[in-house]
C-alpha cells in the first residue's frame, strides 16, 4: 500500500509558496485551500511530492522575475498565450502580469493533482471536470477588480462600460441565460430558418415542413430529415449560404423536415414511444401519401439520428422497410462512450431524475427545463461560452457580435421527463439500443440490424459530445452497405461547414476495419467541406429525375402555414 501524508501536510509547500505580493495573496490562500482539497483524495505520495517540487520551482522562478519587475531591473513580462490575458494591460500592469501567471500556475497544478488521483475512470472523470470548473471560475480575468482591462476601459469611458455591463445583467437575469450574441439582430423566420416552404402536416409533436423546389427536375424519391428534439431544427437552415436544408434542395432532392414541437405543461406526459410512433413514424407514412413514394432517403442529426434509427427498426420488426438510404450525423447507437457527458450518468442521478420528472414522480412527470439543458452544454466548454461573455458583456459593458448559430445555442428547448428520461435509462446508462433484441419500443423488439438499407455515417474530428470514435461504433450495429467519414471541428461547426467557404477538411477511406483508429490510420485527408461527399453519395438513392411539384402537399396534405411554422416560435 502507498504512504500518504495529512492533506494539511501535503498542502504545506503549497502555501509557503503562496507568499506574494498582497494583490495575490487572497488568491492564494485559495487556491491552497484547493490543494488542501484534493490532497485528502488519494493520491499517491510519491506522484504528490513531484508536483509539489515542480510547484516551488515554477512559483519560486515566476517570484524572482516579478520582484526584478517591480524594482524596474527585470525584463517587461511577456503577453501569456492564454487569450484571457493576451491584452498588452495584463503585460503592462506588474501586479496583474504576476496574478495571471500564479493563476496559470495553479491551474495547471491542480489540473495535475486532479489526474494523480486515484480511481475508476469515472470518477477522476468527474474529479478533473469539476477542478475544471472551479479553475475556470477563478480566473482573475473574470473579476472587475483584477481585470486591468476593464478597468482600464471603465477610467477611459467615465464608467460607462460599468453601467453598461449592469444593463447587460439585469437583461440576462430577465432572460435567464448569458446572451452570447445580439439576440436583437435576429428573427426565426425573418433572418433564420428563412428557406422557402410550407408546412403540410402537423400533430401534438411536431410539424412537417416541405420545401419549394429550386431547380426544375427533382429526384423521385424524397428527402426526410429528423433534427435533434432537443434543439430546433434550423441549426440546418440558419443563413442561406450555410444552410444543409438548402444546399439538399439544390441538389434536386424534394425535401421534408421535422419541426419538433416545444412541450408545454400539455405534453408533460408524453413517452419515448410517443415520440417514435408521433414522430418520424408519422412524418415517414406522411411523405409517402403525399409523394407516392414507397421508399425515402432519410437523414438524423444527433439525437434525432438515435430516434430516426429506433423507428426504422420498430418499422422493420413490422415487416415494413420504408428507408433507401440513411444518413446519420453526429449520433450515437453505441453508447459506450459518451464523451464528457458520461459523468453526468449514473444509476443514482437517473434515479433521481425519475423520482422528479419521470413518470414515477410522486406530484406526476414534469418537463425538463430547455435553460438547464442549455446551461449545462454551456459550462462543458465553460470559458468558450460562459466566462467570455461574463467578462465581454458585463465587466466590459460590450454587446456581443451577431453571429446565428450561437443565437440558435441560446434558444432552447423544453423535454418531456417521461421520454428524457427513457432515453437516459436505456440509452446512457444501460445502453441497450445496440442488443438487438434487449429494447421494446412501440411495442416491438428493436433490432438495428434488420435495417435493409445503406447508411451514411458522420462524425466530427473534433466533437466532445458524440466523439467522432463513437459514431464509428455505429458501423457494426447496421447492415448494408456503409459509409463513414469523419470532418474537421466539433459537434455543430464540422456539420454546418458549406463548401463554398472552402474551410477545414474531411477524411474518407473505403475500408471500415473494426477499431475507428485503425480507419484513420488509412484514412485520406481531403481539404473542404463534406457535404459535396455525402451529396454525390446520396444522389446515387435519389431514383431519376421527375418534372418538380409545381405546388407543396397534396390534395390531402394541404399547406397549412408557411416555413418555418409556428412550432419553431416557441420559447421555452
Amino acid at each position: 500500500m502507498k504512504s500518504r501524508k495529512p492533506a494539511t501536510e501535503q498542502a504545506a509547500p503549497f502555501a509557503a509558496a503562496s507568499a506574494l505580493p498582497p494583490a495575490a495573496e487572497a488568491f492564494g490562500a485559495a487556491m491552497a485551500d484547493s490543494f488542501k482539497a484534493l490532497g485528502a483524495l488519494a493520491v499517491p505520495m510519491d506522484r504528490l511530492a513531484g508536483v509539489q517540487g515542480e510547484y516551488l520551482k515554477n512559483a519560486t522562478e515566476m517570484w524572482n522575475q516579478a520582484l526584478h519587475r517591480l524594482q524596474g531591473d527585470g525584463q517587461a513580462a511577456q503577453p501569456l498565450p492564454d487569450r484571457r490575458f493576451a491584452g498588452s494591460e495584463w503585460a503592462a500592469n506588474p501586479v496583474a502580469a504576476t496574478m495571471a501567471q500564479l493563476y496559470l500556475l495553479n491551474a495547471r497544478t491542480l489540473m495535475t493533482l486532479a489526474d494523480s488521483v486515484e480511481g475508476d475512470a469515472k470518477t477522476k472523470a468527474r474529479i478533473r471536470f469539476a477542478v475544471q470548473q472551479w479553475v475556470d471560475a477563478t480566473s482573475p480575468s473574470n473579476y472587475l477588480a483584477l481585470n486591468p482591462e476593464a478597468l482600464k476601459k471603465a477610467i477611459e469611458t467615465q464608467g460607462e462600460s460599468i453601467g453598461k455591463g449592469l444593463q447587460h445583467l439585469l437583461d440576462d437575469v430577465r432572460k435567464g441565460h448569458v446572451s452570447q450574441t445580439d439576440e436583437s439582430v435576429f428573427e426565426v423566420g425573418r433572418n433564420v430558418a428563412t428557406t422557402a416552404g410550407e408546412v403540410v402536416f402537423e400533430n401534438d409533436l411536431f410539424q412537417l415542413i416541405e420545401y419549394r423546389p429550386l431547380t426544375a427536375k427533382v429526384h423521385e424519391r424524397p428527402m426526410l430529415f429528423v433534427p435533434p428534439c432537443i434543439n430546433k431544427y434550423y441549426i440546418l437552415d440558419l443563413q442561406p449560404d450555410n444552410s444543409v436544408i438548402r444546399y439538399t434542395v439544390e441538389q434536386g432532392h424534394r425535401t421534408f423536415v421535422v419541426s419538433w414541437r416545444n412541450p408545454d405543461e400539455s405534453l408533460k406526459d408524453k413517452t419515448w414511444d410517443d415520440y417514435i410512433e408521433e414522430g418520424p413514424i408519422t412524418a415517414i407514412r406522411t411523405v409517402q401519401a403525399i409523394t407516392g413514394a414507397k421508399t425515402l432517403n432519410m437523414l438524423g442529426f444527433c439525437v434525432g439520428g438515435t430516434i430516426l434509427s429506433t423507428a426504422l427498426a420498430v418499422l422493420a420488426a413490422r415487416g415494413e422497410q420504408p428507408a433507401e438510404s440513411v444518413t446519420l450525423l453526429t449520433t450515437l447507437l453505441d453508447f459506450a462512450d459518451t464523451g464528457i457527458l458520461d459523468i453526468f450518468v449514473d444509476e443514482p442521478s437517473v434515479q433521481l431524475r425519475e423520482m422528479t420528472i419521470g413518470e414515477q414522480a410522486p406530484t406526476g412527470p414534469g418537463l425538463l427545463k430547455g435553460k438547464e439543458l442549455a446551461t449545462t452544454f454551456s459550462f462543458l466548454r465553460p470559458n468558450d461560452l460562459v466566462w467570455n461573455y461574463v467578462v465581454g458583456n458585463y465587466l466590459k459593458g460590450e454587446t456581443p457580435p451577431p453571429f446565428d448559430l450561437l443565437y440558435w445555442n441560446g434558444d432552447s428547448t423544453n423535454l418531456p421527463g417521461p421520454m428524457y428520461c427513457w432515453y437516459l435509462r436505456h440509452m446512457y446508462l444501460q445502453n441497450e439500443l445496440k442488443k438487438p433484441g434487449a429494447l421494446t419500443v412501440c411495442g416491438e423488439k428493436v433490432d438495428l440490424g434488420a435495417i435493409e438499407a445503406p447508411f451514411f455515417v458522420y462524425g466530427s474530428r473534433e466533437d466532445h459530445i458524440v466523439p467522432w470514435q463513437a459514431a464509428y461504433a455505429s458501423i457494426p450495429l447496421i447492415s448494408g452497405n456503409k459509409t463513414f467519414v469523419l470532418g474537421a471541428s466539433g459537434h455543430i461547426a464540422g456539420v454546418i461547414n458549406p463548401p463554398a467557404k472552402g474551410k477545414r477538411s474531411h477524411w474518407v477511406n473505403s475500408r471500415l476495419p473494426a477499431k475507428a483508429d485503425d480507419w484513420f490510420k488509412t484514412a485520406t485527408e481531403q481539404p473542404g467541406s463534406w457535404w459535396p461527399v455525402w451529396a454525390d453519395w446520396l444522389k446515387g438513392h435519389g431514383g431519376k429525375l421527375v418534372n418538380a411539384p409545381k405546388v407543396p402537399g397534396s390534395p390531402r396534405f394541404k399547406p397549412i402555414e408557411p416555413a418555418p411554422g409556428r412550432y419553431v416560435k416557441a420559447k421555452a
